[in-house]
This record gives C-alpha cells, structure tokens and sequence, in this order.
C-alpha cells in the first residue's frame, strides 16, 4: 500500500505495471471486464486477453471518406460488435471483418472478428496502438463473448485462454461466499486495502483446506460430494473448535466496554465527544 495515493487507479497503475515486468515471453495477461484497454496500452503490454463490455466500441485505424462537405473527419468509423437496446431504440450491430466458426465440445461455435482496430478517442495512424476484438457466439450461453486481445489469434484459441481465466475465480468465491466478506464494510485508505488480502489469504486456505479434507456430503440427498469450500465449511459447523483449540494466553476476548462508540456509517462523521458510560453506584 502507498499512504500517499491508496486510490484504486494507483493500484491498478501499480500491479499492471509488475506484472507485466514479470510476463514471460510465453505467457499472456488475461482479464476480467474491470481492466481497461487503455490502461493496458497506458502499462506498455503487449500481450494480454481482456473480456470487454457489451456495450464497447472501436474504430478502424484509418479516416472516414470525405463526403466532400464539413470538416474533414478526424477518426476511424465507429464500430459497435453488438447490437444494442436503450430506451426503446436498437442501434444495429457492424459487420464483422470476418467469421470464423469451429466445433467445441460438440457445440456449432461462430466468432465475429473485427482487425487492427483502435480505441474511440484514437486518432489513426500508423503509431497507433491496435488490437482485435472477438464476439464470440456459444449455443451454451445467451449472451456472447466480447473479448479483446493485440495478438492476432484464432477465434478457438481466444476462447480457450479466456476460459482458463475462470480458475481464478475459486479463491474469491470462498472468501466472498464462504467466509463472508462480502459483507464487510471498511472506510479507512488501510483497511479498504487490508480486507481483501485478507479474505484472499483465508479464502485460499479454506481452498486448500477442503481439497485435502475428506470428502463431507452436505445431507442425505448429495450422493456425489466433491471438495469445495462450502462443504468444507459446512462440516465445521457445530464443532467446537476454535473454543476447544489451546489458543496462545495473548489471544483472549476483550471484555471491554463500547457501546457509547459510533459504528458503521456513523464512525465516520464530524469527530464528536460521545459521553462517557455512568459511573457504577
């Protein structure tokens, strides 16, 4: 943590930058629709799979045809992969440069690609920083996969490092659901930082933890169990521990009295002397 800029750009500013310091010539970063293109290109890396938003647009890396009337066009055409709905009004989807479709897994997949495109506030040219976008159709899923990378790949391989992105997943789902810290609500620049490594440190023990415990059904009714942290998490229920656990003497609950003090939402208003409790009789 930086005490002088904990904010959340920094961060990213921060962690984009080491890791692409640390990204082999055989690896390739992959993300989640919380990154952005620009502070990728903004980090200088040159390999990365990125999931867009449904709503995303780009430009071709060359100007519009002067019509011979008005100013002359500064930027590329615009280019919306999806169709979109708002308010009533369908704005129509662009035509792809090419589709590519292959078999996976049994399912007819189709991909829709758009080349050697660029940002929207991009001014073409031949310095300019492209990439491709993927719009990736799965009969498996409703919605398709708008997915970004600078390499010039095919549609089958995209698919398939994004989807190694899902593993990640494991380790906040079980801080999140299982221990609860979805739940939490931190205000301090320290705290705000300080809870999701933890989470993410208990989360990945409760993982471990549960693909080395035996295996524990949740009822009757699961008759094929497998590893996860919820079982796991289930089976401690009703235990004693940690009350039957011989903690260290320095770990003791604090009997000590704080129901005078603000809480929550409340802790973080103007600095206010609350009353001392009563002297006892």
């Amino acid at each position: 943590m930086n005490p002088r800029d904990p904010s959340e750009k920094r961060l990213w500013r921060d962690m984009l930058g080491h890791i692409n310091k640390v990204l082999a010539n055989d690896e390739i970063m992959v993300m989640d629709a919380g990154v952005k293109i620009s502070d990728l290109q903004a980090a200088k890396v040159k390999r990365y799979g990125l999931r867009l938003a449904l709503n995303f647009t780009c430009r071709r890396n060359f100007l519009l045809e002067h019509t011979g009337k008005g100013r002359k066009p500064t930027y590329g055409e615009r280019i919306r992969p999806l169709e979109r709905c708002y308010k009533g009004k369908t704005t129509a989807k662009t035509d792809p440069d090419r589709v590519e479709p292959w078999t996976d897994d049994g399912r007819e997949m189709r991909a829709e690609i758009w080349e050697d495109v660029v940002l929207p506030d991009v001014v073409p040219g031949p310095e300019a920083l492209t990439f491709q976008v993927y719009a990736i159709y799965d009969p498996a899923y409703t919605t398709p996969w708008l997915l970004a990378t600078p390499l010039k790949l095919k549609a089958a391989t995209v698919k398939a490092i994004y989807h190694d992105r899902w593993a990640v997943e494991q380790i906040p789902l079980a801080a999140k659901q299982m221990v609860g810290a979805y739940r939490q609500f931190v205000h301090a620049d320290e705290s705000i930082q300080r809870l999701p490594e933890l989470a993410l440190l208990v989360g990945s023990i409760l993982s471990f933890l549960a693909a080395m415990a035996p295996l524990a059904p949740t009822g009757f009714w699961d008759r094929q169990p497998k590893r996860t942290p919820g079982r796991f998490w289930r089976s401690l229920m009703g235990k004693l521990f940690p009350q039957s656990y011989p903690l260290p003497s320095q770990f003791r609950k604090k009997e000590s009295f704080t129901g005078y003090f603000l809480k929550g939402i409340l802790a973080r208003g103007p600095k206010t002397t609350a009353p001392a409790p009563a002297a006892a009789p």
